[in-house]
């Protein structure tokens, strides 16, 4: 980084007054953040057992409720698949802000590389590629947490390749393009194995490919835990460079930076952060694209030093939110995460494509 990057800020609109302004997102953060705590606890309240909330927060406090079954349910089931939802929120809002931004696309989202597609070839080999090779009946303790493996292999397979084209390719058009490309073909082999794998076996893929924040423990979820945090340090130390790009690739060149390095930084952070959770979660859609635009209506600003943690704080609502209401209390059933997800999102990119100028 020069000299000039460190002294970067962005233009701001002379009929605001900052001080009222940080005030107000102040506010927002706050909020937010009790937002958070309030949607966590109802999300351990949540579920098809009847447990009630007092005794959510005695044994949460660690207490005890005096009820071995409910302190089960609590911490091997709910509490994993919250800390998942929020671990999920955060690491996709993020990818999906900085696509955005590195691609100057509304609609860009954290697969637009093709890196979904990639964790879904990694399982759709593992699951019904085994499948076709006549291994007809897997064991359940591989056809369980053991896809996190070939998701994780899959989606840094496909990472690798994007960061050995970024490397030669020029603009991020041609980048664009080498991803959707990418992920068609990985799409593709994912088709043809649908069509050769035993019945089991495809069930077993499309469930995955539903998305579920069921699937974790407490020792997978530290797992994802460590990786979202090296993501969401990586992405917030793209902070310059994403209000760098924000202005344009010309931009960066005019204060003698690398756009090819910056973009490669970006990728790397988006990588970890959309590759981890696509393992861990399976595809989850529509929030990457959604929350960005949410964060950005909330707090009136593009510099991404305030963006970056609204977005980050935002997406967290969300996702704790659409798993609250995939869980349906009192309901038998749960409805699939990317289900709720859509419903939640759809709305949110018609406006964005309604209000884009003629």
């Amino acid at each position: 980084m020069t000299h000039s990057n460190t002294n970067f800020k962005l233009p701001r609109n002379q009929n605001e007054r900052p001080g009222r302004r940080r005030h107000a997102q102040g506010l927002l953060y706050g909020f937010l953040g009790l937002a958070i705590v309030g949607l966590f606890v109802l999300d351990l309240y949540s579920g098809t057992a009847s447990i009630s909330l007092k005794e959510v927060l005695v044994t949460l406090v660690g207490k005890g409720s005096g009820n071995a079954l409910f302190e089960n349910i609590l911490f091997q089931f709910r509490l994993p698949r919250a800390l998942t939802a929020l671990l999920a929120g955060a690491a996709l809002s993020l990818c999906g802000l900085q696509m955005q931004t590195l691609f100057r696309n509304p609609l860009a989202d954290p697969y637009i590389l093709g890196i979904s597609s990639g964790s879904g070839l990694g399982v759709g080999v593992f699951l019904m590629g085994l499948s076709a090779w006549g291994l007809h009946s897997l064991p359940s303790w591989l056809t369980g947490a053991t896809t996190i493996l070939p998701a994780w292999a899959g989606a840094f397979l496909f990472t690798a390749l994007i960061l050995w084209a970024s490397s030669r390719l020029k603009d991020n058009l041609s980048l664009l393009i080498f991803g959707v490309m990418l992920g068609s073909v990985g799409s593709a082999v994912i088709s043809l194995l649908q069509y050769v794998s035993q019945a089991e076996a495809l069930k077993n893929y499309v469930l995955w490919s539903m998305g579920s924040f069921s699937g974790t423990d407490l020792s997978q979820v530290g797992i994802l835990a460590g990786l979202t945090l090296v993501g969401i340090v990586l992405s917030f130390s793209n902070t310059k460079n994403l209000n760098v790009l924000h202005l344009g690739e010309q931009y960066a060149i005019s204060l003698g930076l690398s756009p090819k390095k910056m973009r490669r930084r970006i990728l790397l952070a988006v990588a970890i952060l959309a590759g981890s959770t696509t393992a861990f979660c399976g595809p989850i859609g529509f929030v990457g694209i959604a929350v960005p635009h949410i964060a950005r209506i909330l707090f009136r600003d593009a510099d991404h030093r305030r963006l970056l943690p609204a977005t980050l704080l935002t997406g967290c609502c969300v996702m704790l939110l659409a798993d609250c209401i995939a869980q349906l209390p009192g309901s038998s059933g749960i409805i699939p995460i990317n289900t709720v997800c859509a419903l939640l999102g759809i709305p949110v990119i018609l406006m964005i494509i309604l209000k884009q100028p003629e």
